[in-house]
């Protein structure tokens, strides 16, 4: 692997990592995916847990991570594998502390009240309100909140100025 390094300039970014680190299963998979290129078969022969795709889209999502068509045998379908693309990180932000504690708690609470605002937000996009502005006001927490959500639900994403719903099958 080479010496890529992962340069965060938005607080926001910080969650995929914290989430992969905070979680032995997944800092299970980014070690494996470190050392060589690896298809999501087997890192759940390795782990022999359950959670490895949806490590694999916060990884993903994270840009921690890079895939590629792996040459399958004759008569048999081509898989992806993955491996992973950074070994160095780098920050280059500032932030308030308001913010950072936002964020710091999406990405390591497990608290039911923090499922209940990604209920809510769900709904808000199903309604046809994307705008994190517009959202972020509604239920009276900061943009930068709403961004922290989108990265750590895998089904959701920041697009410019709004939110979107992923194909969940990705």
């Amino acid at each position: 692997m080479s010496g890529h390094i992962r340069i965060v300039n938005d607080p926001v970014e910080l969650i995929p990592l914290l989430i992969t680190f905070n979680n032995s299963c997944y800092k299970q998979v980014y070690d494996l995916l470190n050392k060589s290129w690896m298809t999501e078969e087997e890192l759940s022969a390795h782990l022999k847990e359950e959670g490895v795709n949806h490590c694999i889209s916060i990884l993903k999502k994270g840009n921690l991570i890079e895939e590629q068509w792996r040459m399958p045998e004759p008569g048999k379908r081509p898989v992806k594998e993955f491996r992973a693309t950074y070994n160095k990180f780098r920050a280059n932000f500032q932030c308030n502390l308001t913010d950072l504690s936002d964020l710091l708690y999406i990405a390591v609470s497990n608290d039911e009240q923090l499922r209940l605002v990604v209920e809510k937000v769900e709904e808000e996009l199903s309604s046809g309100n994307s705008s994190i502005n517009d959202i972020a006001r509604k239920f009276g927490v900061s943009p930068t909140f709403i961004k922290g959500l989108a990265k750590r639900i895998p089904h959701l994403d920041v697009k410019g100025q709004g939110l979107v719903l992923l194909d969940r099958s990705q």
